[in-house]
């Protein structure tokens, strides 16, 4: 691995998403992205007695979807990196119990979904794991009675408010030639603009994801024009302008390019709030509608920045205010030598 200034990755092999996978809810089903993904499941409870259960079944299917995919068996794979948003990732280390894969769990509240795969490429990069298994997951049942209220209590909805989104996404990351390649990853530094208020969450993401964007380019010399799309993970209708106008003071202007997986994983009349949030967001987007794209070759390159509010239920109740963060990873068509410099 070579290391551009401080922050951002340049892999020095060649490594690649063998396969992804992808599990969702029926909200997300009913969506823009719906035909993109691999299991929709007409129910919340996805067939299970309880949430917790339900969100386990969705990682347990993403990852089943990526393996078959990858020709690849549990035994094939040397290392698995999971992340949720249940306290002490409690989904990622039950998958973890069934798979008896040496397991590393990860908390970056929702950039978990970058994280895990910026982590992932260094691995095989570095030569200590041959193929390594990434996934992550979210349950709107789940994560929205561990940080607001149940979902039972039916309190008013607030404008700012994103939703979380029910699904998982997972990947195999390899040094096996594969039609998308892991170029490159920027990790964020923890940025707090003393938000308190945990229904605004995309005003308070905005501020890591412009430090994360901002860093990238000034890595790796190049401009807003190198890409095909920039997607953020879940700063919503809320978040999403604030980050450009952050950007557009610096000089940077990414607006033509600029995307974000909470409002493209929804139609604009479904009843979500500002957008969708959670691991899963920039997850099911990226494995599902995105790799796609860059398998067959109609993007080139994307940066995909995964955002994340580093909260706990106590900590807004203290009325602390929100630590945020955001992780970039540069993701490229291998086909017909697409893969740009």
């Amino acid at each position: 691995m070579s290391r551009l200034r401080k922050q951002t990755w340049r892999y020095d092999h060649p490594i690649y998403l063998a396969a992804t996978g992808t599990a969702v809810g029926p909200l997300e089903g009913q969506g823009p992205l719906a035909r993109h993904f691999d299991k929709v499941y007409g129910s919340l409870d996805c067939g299970e007695k309880d949430w917790i259960n339900a969100e386990r079944t969705l990682m347990r299917r993403a990852i089943s979807f990526c393996l078959a995919k990858a020709g690849k068996q549990e035994g094939d794979i040397d290392l698995f990196i999971a992340g949720d948003l249940i306290d002490q990732s409690e989904t990622s280390n039950f998958i973890a119990r069934e798979n008896r894969i040496p397991f590393l769990d990860m908390f970056g509240a929702c950039s978990a979904s970058m994280e895990t795969l910026a982590t992932a490429a260094q691995m095989v990069d570095s030569g200590v794991a041959d193929n390594v298994l990434c996934a992550v997951s979210s349950h709107n049942a789940t994560a929205e009675r561990q940080f607001r209220y149940p979902t039972e209590y039916g309190g008013p909805l607030i404008p700012t408010q994103t939703f979380t989104v029910t699904g998982a996404g997972a990947a195999v990351v390899t040094k096996d030639p594969g039609k998308v390649r892991v170029k490159e990853a920027t990790i964020g530094r923890v940025i707090d603009w003393g938000i308190d208020d945990p229904n605004n969450l995309g005003t308070a993401m905005a501020p890591a994801a412009a430090d994360t964007i901002w860093t990238h380019f000034q890595d790796t010399g190049r401009s807003p024009a190198d890409y095909d799309m920039i997607v953020t993970g879940d700063l919503s209708s809320v978040g999403s302008p604030i980050l450009k106008q952050l950007l557009s003071e610096k000089g940077l202007d990414i607006s033509n390019v600029h995307y974000d997986s909470g409002l493209m994983l929804y139609s604009p009349e479904q009843p979500v709030n500002a957008g969708g949030s959670g691991c899963a967001c920039s997850a099911v987007v990226t494995y599902g509608y995105l790799f796609k794209k860059l398998a067959e070759g109609s993007l080139r390159r994307i940066l995909v920045v995964a955002t994340g509010a580093l909260l706990k239920n106590t900590t807004t109740k203290q009325k602390d205010t929100i630590p945020c963060i955001a992780h970039g990873v540069v993701l490229e068509s291998a086909k017909e030598g697409k893969e740009g410099t």
